[in-house]
């Protein structure tokens, strides 16, 4: 078994979610399909909503901002004109959100719909959080040797919680000392990781990232965070100068801590 040495100034272990401790196929497969397979049902239930309606809204005006892109998809303001009309803009809505999906992008207004159709999905039981067999036991461990535990994914801070709150693991919410999304910044910006480090009270050079993606590993590194990347079934793969250069683990058992000994 690889094993990687955390070093002694290490007090703070920071996780991305997807490909590290999640599999990107519960992503792929599982949380995208379900907003677009139900996007429209989660509409025509919740249409009266003030939520949803602010969903809409936000998601009306980044349309309007988008407006100079191929393949938009406006969303007309309501009139009043009955069923008919309710109908039309649920369908444009609908493929507002295709069309943004397609194209991977992370727009706020995307998120924030996203997160609540999935808060409804999780706390009515059709979908729960995934995570490799080796995640939940390692952190415990951390936990007991004095570690804190942050997580830090380009996923809302609510889709987080949801993801470990509803999880086949149960409620392990209690695990993680604190969440971060890219309201603090980017994760390809080394910026981002020195404003993680001050947030939590420590420099960079206390804090171990821990993510399957080389790209963050090196903004974090620039930010003086130590980093080890993670190499899991289903990640992309890394070129030869990436695996001779980075410190690699497939699973969050072979990090040895100093007060391990």
């Amino acid at each position: 078994m690889v094993v990687f040495a955390v070093p002694a100034e290490v007090a703070v272990i920071l996780l991305d979610i997807e490909g590290t401790t999640t599999p990107i196929t519960y992503v792929k497969d599982t949380l995208f399909p379900y907003i677009r397979d139900n996007v429209k049902e989660y509409l025509c239930a919740h249409w009266e909503e003030e939520e949803c309606q602010q969903d809409i809204s936000l998601l009306r005006k980044q349309a309007e901002e988008d407006s100079n892109l191929d393949g938009v998809v406006p969303i007309p303001l309501e009139t009043g004109n009955g069923e008919d009309e309710v109908e039309q803009v649920i369908q444009a809505v609908v493929d507002n959100v295709h069309w943004q999906m397609s194209l991977d992008r992370k727009t706020t207004a995307l998120k924030q719909l996203q997160g609540h159709m999935w808060r409804a999905a999780y706390a009515t039981g059709l979908m729960k959080g995934e995570f490799f067999q080796d995640v939940v036991p390692a952190i415990r461990k951390w936990r007991e040797a004095g570690m804190k535990v942050y997580i830090y994914s380009s996923g809302s801070v609510e889709a987080q919680k949801l993801l470990f709150g509803y999880s086949t693991e149960g409620d392990i919410l209690e695990l993680f000392d604190g969440h971060f999304d890219t309201k603090i910044g980017h994760k390809v910006e080394s910026e981002s990781y020195r404003r993680i480090a001050s947030s939590i009270g420590c420099s960079t050079n206390n804090v171990l990232f821990l993510t399957d993606v080389t790209r963050e590993a090196n903004a974090a590194e620039e930010a003086d965070m130590h980093v080890a990347v993670v190499v899991r079934p289903g990640n992309a793969g890394l070129t030869d100068d990436e695996k001779s250069y980075y410190s690699l683990i497939t699973s969050f058992s072979e990090l040895f801590l100093p007060s391990s000994t």
